[in-house]
């Protein structure tokens, strides 16, 4: 983190308590992080459970395939089983994947690879915003089964296309022209520009935010998301900025 942006969200920071004793608290839409992860094993149903239990407003996931083409929500490409052993999720079947509960030291709770149907679920039962965000390149038989599948289970206008790989977006918009879509991007040299000739919003880093991407976004009507804020100061200064929604593993009661 630069001294210049450290000093940009404490700045924030002291705005919003003023505003808070003011009266004029604004609201962001807060979206867990791979689920409630700061708490409960990342990217699981029970995540994705908490996460509507404590009040986000919609949970993220990232989409792999397992050998035998069943769509999970992991996101390494690999997963840790409890008695440590490593497996590869595109080299192994999902009855392999979930022979065990994953391994995890932070809570008892024993929890097993999740597919993305059960995400979709989740979602659906607790009128969630859907951050899907596919890791690697998919391609159109892929997608489309993706996104197939989230349109009869839940809603697409409930869900968010996410990838680093624009390929991805522009496969996913050639095949879903309604589907709402994020470039994932965490680069400083303004290479999102390319998101305006297909009118794709953006899910960016925090640290590379600012006014000027801000403005550039929803002045062309389209949404800002920033991953991945735990702090306080972070937290505020994105809700200076007016985006519309903020990743985090964790969350604080005043911007849901």
């Amino acid at each position: 983190m630069t001294v210049s942006l450290f000093f940009k969200m404490l700045t924030a920071t002291i705005l919003s308590v003023f505003t808070v004793f003011t009266g004029g608290v604004n609201q962001v839409n807060m979206i867990g992080h791979r689920g409630f992860s700061g708490y409960y094993h990342e990217n699981t149903a029970l995540a994705f459970e908490k996460a509507a239990q404590y009040g986000f407003c919609g949970a993220e996931t990232d989409v792999r395939v397992t050998s035998d083409g069943v769509y999970v929500t992991s996101h390494n490409a690999k997963i840790e089983l409890k008695d440590g052993t490593e497996l590869s999720i595109a080299d192994n079947t999902y009855e392999t994947l979930t022979s065990q509960p994953l391994k995890f030291k932070k809570t008892l709770d024993e929890v097993y690879l999740c597919t993305f149907k059960e995400y979709l679920e989740i979602m659906r039962d607790n009128d969630l915003i859907c951050f899907i965000e596919l890791k690697g390149e998919f391609n159109e038989e892929q997608i489309t089964e993706i996104f197939t599948m989230a349109g009869e289970v839940y809603e697409l206008d409930k869900c968010i296309l996410q990838s680093f790989d624009f390929d991805n977006l522009v496969r996913a918009h050639e095949l879903f022209p309604d589907l709402r879509i994020m470039l994932t991007y965490g680069e400083t040299d303004k290479s999102y520009v390319k998101c305006f000739d297909y009118g794709f919003s953006i899910d960016a880093d925090y640290r590379v935010i600012d006014e000027e991407m801000v403005e550039a976004f929803h002045s062309r009507g389209l949404e800002v998301a920033a991953y991945t804020a735990n702090e306080f100061l972070a937290l505020n200064y994105l809700k200076s900025l007016g985006v519309d929604y903020v990743e985090s593993d964790r969350l604080w009661g005043i911007f849901a």
